[in-house]
């Protein structure tokens, strides 16, 4: 049986007076015993969020593939481990997006990430042209088994769908969709990890609120959430880990 996952992303936003909201987050983690709550922020607040609330999983929002060297503006896995992280994402939508990372990309950063003992969210998902034209299983797949370390294993790995399309506009698929893209996902993975893949936890994200949350959470083969905008005030963010919770 596989534990729920409420993991927030705080992404460019925050500040040292911010981390008050953790305080909130992490009662209602607390509360909810039966589930694991994780926070990301950014480099700068991992120090003083991991320093705040220890009982709190912090983590990165991103790493650099190599262990040290010549990357100026880069953050190593084992500098964001020295400050406090637990745990970084890789992947994310915004960084194949913006920063034009590709799979490869992912894969080599989730290897450099359990190298130095973090765990790794992985994120996969497809654009809304891909998604238009009937491509999104595909992409997914594609995505998966191009960033998928052949040694994941769900003690520290765990992947996330996040349409890209869905990131920050208020739209998600439908509950059928997100079921659709998560069993294939789950059976991409048997096909890589073989038994393994049982205990890899697979979240959803995409504009997931407290409204929604509950839905979500209760489709299929969905283990979680990686939840943007709403985790940045307790007020939106404790409703999802409540919903988690009462599954």
């Amino acid at each position: 049986m596989r534990r729920k996952l409420v993991a927030g992303n705080w992404k460019m936003n925050g500040s040292r007076a911010a981390l008050a909201e953790l305080d909130a987050i992490t009662a209602a983690a607390d509360a909810a015993s039966g589930i694991d709550v994780a926070m990301a922020v950014p480099f700068t607040l991992i120090t003083p969020a991991s320093d705040r609330v220890p009982a709190l999983a912090i983590g990165a929002e991103d790493v650099h593939e190599a262990d040290s060297g010549a990357h100026t503006g880069c953050v190593s896995a084992a500098m964001v481990k020295e400050a406090g992280a637990r745990f970084t994402i890789v992947g994310h939508s915004e960084r194949r997006t913006d920063q034009h990372e590709t799979s490869h990309d992912a894969w080599a950063k989730a290897a450099a990430a359990h190298r130095q003992g973090l765990n790794v969210i992985l994120c996969c998902g497809e654009t809304e042209a891909e998604r238009n034209a009937d491509r999104a299983e595909r992409v997914v797949q594609a995505q998966i088994e191009k960033s998928v370390p052949d040694n994941a294993h769900g003690d520290w790995f765990t992947l996330a769908y996040e349409p890209r399309w869905a990131i920050g506009t208020g739209r998600t698929p439908t509950l059928d969709e997100i079921a659709a893209i998560h069993a294939i996902a789950r059976a991409k993975l048997k096909m890589l990890i073989g038994d393994a893949a049982g205990g890899v936890r697979i979240l959803y994200g995409g504009s997931v609120t407290g409204d929604n949350a509950a839905a979500i959470l209760s489709t299929p083969n969905v283990d979680g959430a990686l939840v943007g905008g709403a985790s940045l005030t307790a007020a939106k963010f404790v409703p999802i880990i409540e919903a988690a919770g009462a599954l």
